[in-house]
């Protein structure tokens, strides 16, 4: 299982790298627009500084010719740059040029296992079912990864499946027990996975414990 965080707060990338657990990164306008990043070229530079696996950069354009410009000029920042297309139907059409001319794509907005055979057969390097947002709707996001995961291995699509709109620590547990290929989450749920008030209470217990000697 890969491990991604999804921010585009550098001191959240730099402090989660220092963990030497993580993957890769994911971002999107809305986070870049939370942040107050002005120079987007000058934060992908620095977030691929910090993090040398994959960095999804997501383009602005909707239409197929504005989607291949600036997915083009996302690519040419660094090597480990992955264009981030949004799955519409001129985004399609984006994805397999941007695979016939060897740039890496992260397909985002899926919702619906048909979409991701769609993406996998446009040549997607990376699907990413958005599992929180079918919750807060009450339909079941992990059946989705499950089904993904299935219809994927059927007919061996090389597309990596990632978990994407996590929202609790069990939603990376169930991505790994599926298979899922990669799970990002912000920075709280990154903080999460790392805590169990049974290891504080232990610790406490040996440090209390070795004082209690000395």
């Amino acid at each position: 299982m890969k491990i991604f965080i999804d921010t585009a707060n550098l001191n959240e990338i730099r402090e989660a790298a220092s963990y030497g657990i993580l993957d890769g990164v994911t971002t999107n306008p809305s986070l870049m627009a939370k942040e107050g990043h002005k120079d987007i070229r000058k934060t992908y530079e620095e977030i691929c500084k910090i993090v040398p696996g994959s960095v999804s950069a997501e383009v602005i354009a909707t239409d197929y010719e504005g989607i291949i410009k600036e997915g083009r000029e996302l690519s040419q920042i660094a090597p480990n740059i992955v264009v981030k297309v949004p799955l519409i139907r001129e985004g399609l059409k984006a994805v397999r040029t941007f695979s016939d001319e060897g740039i890496k794509t992260n397909v985002t907005l899926c919702f619906s296992p048909s979409q991701a055979v769609l993406a996998a057969k446009a040549g997607a390097t990376i699907i990413s079912p958005f599992i929180g947002r079918l919750d807060d709707i009450s339909q079941p996001g992990m059946m989705l990864i499950e089904q993904i995961v299935q219809i994927y291995s059927n007919y061996g699509y090389s597309t990596e499946i990632l978990v994407a709109s996590i929202r609790h620590p069990m939603h990376f547990v169930e991505s790994c027990l599926l298979g899922a290929d990669i799970c990002t989450m912000p920075f709280k749920v990154i903080q999460q996975l790392v805590n169990h008030p049974l290891t504080d209470i232990g610790l406490e217990k040996f440090i209390s414990d070795w004082k209690k000697n000395q």
